[in-house]
């Protein structure tokens, strides 16, 4: 099978390096991938958004499947896109189409659905600008802490959390004001959940699902989980407050309802669903839904999974997983992320990298890089993932700590204390 791979993130070399080992995969290409990539297969550069230059590498390059990494596109509708082409129409999308992109797409028709469907969450109501004083009202007698999220795609910025009253009212004038854009034209306003969170993913094919390791992030920029919200500085699988019984819960309470949801609302949902989850007490509660696999998490549950991904794909294209059975290492993963100086502010760029070669217990899975003349350098905010796969979870933390520190350029840094807390 030829096989196109859309993205340029963590999440996609991780995907690269997997499908890369398929017997089933003849050509990978990756667009527009990074300085990574091209180690598993041809980067062509290409944006994620332009679907008609997808189409022509679809075309040109005799494309089997299309694997969708990031959540832009598929919200797009870049599936719908290949479904409305009679030339691409029979090539298989792995990926929602827009109608079940929306679940990550809006917030708010996110919240609608789980209350329509029973599934556990926080109490929320809604807001658009025509009923900001309504808002306003609802926020004055709202418990604190309180949590304001923008309704669209607002790049991981969309969510903030509010410990004041006056500071929660301002928040959401600024928000329906245009703070985020089209993004923030609908606000949600949701109860604070306290309790530790954790990610659950599922493959499904719109009848059947598999369910994936689970894992945990870690989004704070600073040591002991301080400091500004990232997109990601690490992340570890399995999670060990994640009992049997816990997930069984899950599974029950959360995705069955989730994925019979879909089919009960009509929604022919082909792809990744994102669980992410808060564990409060012995409860676990949806946070958000994404319609897509998570990063830094996809560097530490791939590793974990024996199974040829490929195979999992062309399953889930022909609505045959339930004749699939997931095989997953006993070992550990635990995933440390080296981000550029200054991020996730304005950070620097263009920075030479090196001793990738020299990581001892580590796969390296790069995101904000390219190669220029030869040469690594960074090329965004996360640079590169680090992925230590052991027997047990200390092993692996120090393992992918230790390799983080023999990568260098200038103004590097990364957490040392990723899943420490879990040990």
């Amino acid at each position: 099978m030829n096989i196109l791979l859309l993205g340029s993130g963590g999440r996609e070399s991780t995907f690269a390096w997997k499908i890369s080992q398929s017997s089933l995969c003849d050509k990978l290409i990756i667009a527009p991938g990074n300085g990574g990539t091209g180690t598993y297969g041809t980067n062509i550069n290409v944006s994620v958004n332009d679907f008609d230059a997808i189409k022509k590498i679809v075309l040109a390059e005799n494309i089997d499947m299309v694997v969708v990494g990031p959540e832009e596109p598929l919200v797009n509708g870049i599936h719908d896109f290949f479904l409305n082409d009679s030339t691409i129409a029979h090539v298989p999308v792995i990926g929602p189409k827009k109608e079940g992109a929306i679940l990550e797409g809006s917030k708010d028709f996110s919240k609608q659905f789980m209350q329509r469907h029973n599934i556990p969450t926080a109490a929320s109501r809604s807001f658009t600008p025509e009923t900001l004083e309504d808002g306003l009202a609802y926020l004055q007698d709202h418990a604190l802490p309180v949590v304001l999220k923008a309704d669209g795609l607002a790049a991981g910025k969309g969510v903030l959390i509010c410990t004041e009253t006056i500071e929660a009212q301002e928040e959401l004038k600024l928000m329906l004001g245009g703070k985020f854009g089209a993004a923030g034209a609908t606000v949600v306003i949701e109860e604070f959940l306290s309790g530790i969170e954790l990610s659950v993913f599922v493959l499904t094919d719109g009848e059947n699902y598999i369910t994936l390791p689970e894992a945990k992030d870690y989004k704070r920029i600073g040591q002991g989980d301080t400091g500004l919200n990232t997109g990601g500085m690490g992340s570890v699988s399995p999670v060990p407050f994640a009992t049997k019984e816990f997930l069984d819960k899950i599974d029950e309470r959360i995705i069955k309802p989730t994925v019979n949801g879909l089919k009960a609302d009509g929604i022919d949902y082909t792809g990744f669903i994102f669980f992410g989850l808060i564990k409060v007490g012995e409860e676990p509660y949806v946070i958000e839904y994404n319609a897509r696999m998570g990063d830094p998490e996809t560097e530490s549950v791939i590793p974990r999974i024996k199974n040829d991904l490929v195979e999992l794909f062309v399953a889930t294209s022909k609505k045959q997983l339930n004749q699939v059975r997931l095989e997953v290492s006993e070992e550990v993963a635990a995933t440390v992320m080296i981000v550029a100086g200054g991020y996730p502010g304005e950070y620097l760029k263009g920075k030479a990298m090196s001793g990738i070669e020299n990581l001892r217990h580590s796969y390296a899975f790069h995101a904000g890089t390219l190669i220029e003349n030869d040469v690594v350098k960074t090329n965004g905010g996360r640079v590169i993932a680090i992925t230590s796969l052991q027997k047990d979870l200390f092993t692996a933390l120090q393992s992918a700590t230790a390799d983080a520190g023999r990568i260098y350029f200038d103004g590097k840094y990364f957490r040392e204390d990723i899943g420490f807390d879990l040990v």
